[in-house]
Protein backbone atom coordinates (compact mmCIF):
# COMPACT_ATOMS: atom_id res chain seq x y z
CA UNK A 1 0.00 0.00 0.00
CA UNK A 2 0.83 3.28 -0.93
CA UNK A 3 1.34 6.44 1.31
CA UNK A 4 0.29 9.83 0.78
CA UNK A 5 3.61 10.76 0.51
CA UNK A 6 3.92 8.69 -2.07
CA UNK A 7 1.32 9.31 -4.03
CA UNK A 8 2.18 12.90 -3.95
CA UNK A 9 5.12 11.92 -5.25
CA UNK A 10 3.80 9.93 -8.48
CA UNK A 11 1.43 12.90 -8.89
CA UNK A 12 4.04 15.42 -9.08
CA UNK A 13 5.92 13.24 -11.58
CA UNK A 14 3.24 12.85 -14.08
CA UNK A 15 2.71 16.66 -14.48
CA UNK A 16 6.22 17.62 -14.67
CA UNK A 17 6.05 14.37 -17.64
CA UNK A 18 6.72 15.72 -21.51
CA UNK A 19 4.27 17.45 -22.80
CA UNK A 20 2.10 17.89 -19.94
CA UNK A 21 2.51 21.94 -20.40
CA UNK A 22 1.38 21.63 -24.05
CA UNK A 23 -1.78 23.99 -24.61
CA UNK A 24 -5.38 21.90 -25.25
CA UNK A 25 -8.06 23.29 -27.31
CA UNK A 26 -10.92 22.78 -25.29
CA UNK A 27 -13.99 24.49 -26.74
CA UNK A 28 -17.16 24.38 -24.63
CA UNK A 29 -20.15 25.51 -23.70
CA UNK A 30 -21.20 25.98 -20.16
CA UNK A 31 -23.17 27.94 -18.10
CA UNK A 32 -22.00 31.10 -16.46
CA UNK A 33 -23.14 29.43 -12.87
CA UNK A 34 -21.19 26.22 -13.64
CA UNK A 35 -18.45 28.69 -14.17
CA UNK A 36 -18.14 30.59 -11.05
CA UNK A 37 -18.65 27.54 -9.38
CA UNK A 38 -16.02 25.93 -11.05
CA UNK A 39 -14.04 28.94 -9.96
CA UNK A 40 -15.30 28.71 -6.68
CA UNK A 41 -13.43 25.08 -6.23
CA UNK A 42 -10.51 25.55 -7.60
CA UNK A 43 -9.99 28.53 -5.67
CA UNK A 44 -10.87 27.08 -2.97
CA UNK A 45 -9.17 23.83 -3.32
CA UNK A 46 -5.93 25.14 -3.76
CA UNK A 47 -6.82 27.06 -0.31
CA UNK A 48 -7.24 23.57 0.94
CA UNK A 49 -10.78 24.45 1.90
CA UNK A 50 -14.31 23.33 0.76
CA UNK A 51 -16.11 26.21 -1.34
CA UNK A 52 -17.74 27.34 2.24
CA UNK A 53 -16.43 26.17 5.41
CA UNK A 54 -18.27 23.04 6.92
CA UNK A 55 -20.30 23.16 3.45
CA UNK A 56 -19.79 20.30 1.32
CA UNK A 57 -19.68 21.26 -2.61
CA UNK A 58 -23.44 18.58 -3.10
CA UNK A 59 -25.22 20.89 -0.80
CA UNK A 60 -24.45 24.25 -2.70
CA UNK A 61 -25.72 23.90 -6.40
CA UNK A 62 -28.26 21.69 -7.72
CA UNK A 63 -27.86 17.68 -9.05
CA UNK A 64 -28.16 19.04 -12.72
CA UNK A 65 -25.30 22.12 -12.26
CA UNK A 66 -22.87 19.18 -10.26
CA UNK A 67 -23.73 16.80 -13.96
CA UNK A 68 -22.74 19.85 -16.04
CA UNK A 69 -19.20 20.38 -14.67
CA UNK A 70 -18.43 16.59 -14.58
CA UNK A 71 -19.57 16.76 -18.19
CA UNK A 72 -16.82 19.66 -18.83
CA UNK A 73 -14.63 18.01 -16.59
CA UNK A 74 -15.00 14.74 -18.72
CA UNK A 75 -14.61 16.40 -22.52
CA UNK A 76 -11.43 18.09 -21.25
CA UNK A 77 -9.78 15.17 -20.03
CA UNK A 78 -10.76 13.41 -23.03
CA UNK A 79 -9.84 16.29 -25.46
CA UNK A 80 -6.43 16.34 -23.70
CA UNK A 81 -5.79 12.87 -24.02
CA UNK A 82 -6.09 12.20 -19.90
CA UNK A 83 -8.63 9.56 -19.43
CA UNK A 84 -6.08 6.95 -18.76
CA UNK A 85 -3.61 8.23 -17.03
CA UNK A 86 -6.75 10.23 -14.89
CA UNK A 87 -7.91 6.73 -13.99
CA UNK A 88 -4.76 5.22 -12.97
CA UNK A 89 -4.08 8.44 -10.61
CA UNK A 90 -7.66 8.19 -8.38
CA UNK A 91 -6.98 4.06 -8.57
CA UNK A 92 -3.45 5.01 -6.51
CA UNK A 93 -4.94 8.05 -4.73
CA UNK A 94 -7.85 5.81 -3.50
CA UNK A 95 -5.78 2.74 -2.60
CA UNK A 96 -3.43 5.37 -0.58
CA UNK A 97 -6.57 6.08 1.20
CA UNK A 98 -7.28 2.58 2.82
Amino acid sequence: MMTNNEVAQVFDTVLSSPGMNEQVRVDARISRKAILLLHQIIDGGSAGKDVQEGMPFSGLVSYATQEELKVLAADCLKKAGLEEINEKLLKLSEAAKK
